[in-house]
């Protein structure tokens, strides 16, 4: 993991921007972007990001989770919206801060003793990263950053048998979004 990290730092600050002969400012004021790092824990996320200002975009993260743990098995909704502040004022393109809230809520099922009930939990946290557009308009965000969670049961059918230790608590946050911008 540390040496995850340590890639993902150098290629956040030492990448040179790939779009060549374009102006400090991009002139596309949409981004669309899928999370490709978060198909690996069986999440779709797609993000929509719009510029507001020469520093500031705010974006919009809807994802569909689908995922087990023991015999605990989550399904449901993830929305994350989050404000980006890009110091360069290069919105939407450059080095970027962003504070966010996420609100999650999943349909569970034990598997193994039918227990079934929702999961509803809120959070937040911050990020830094650096999103990049090409001239053809194709964009890489990288992100990475801090999150806190709380969340609570409710039970259906069955007892609280529901392992949700892995959505609770401080964790980490990291992103390689691709997509185009408009």
């Amino acid at each position: 993991m540390k040496k995850f990290l340590s890639v993902l730092l150098v290629a956040l600050f030492a990448v040179p921007a790939i779009a060549q002969d374009k102006p400090a400012v991009s002139e596309e004021p949409n981004v669309i972007k899928v999370n490709t790092l978060s198909l690996l824990v069986g999440t779709g996320s797609v993000f929509y990001e719009r510029k507001l200002s020469d520093n500031m975009s705010g974006q919009l993260g809807v994802a569909y989770l689908s995922y087990k743990i023991g015999d605990s098995k989550f399904s449901g909704l993830i929305l994350t919206p989050e404000a980006r502040f890009y110091p360069k004022q290069n919105a939407i393109d450059g080095f970027y801060l962003a504070p966010y809230v996420r609100y999650q809520n999943f349909s569970l099922e034990n598997t193994e003793s039918n227990d079934k009930g929702t999961y509803t939990n809120f959070g937040g946290g911050l990020l830094f990263g650096r999103q990049w557009i090409t001239n053809s308009g194709f964009t890489m965000d990288l992100f990475f950053g801090g999150h806190y969670s709380k969340g609570s049961v409710d039970v259906e059918s069955g007892t609280d048998s529901f392992d949700v230790g892995k959505f609770e608590g401080f964790g980490l946050r990291v992103g390689f979004a691709i997509g185009f911008a408009f």
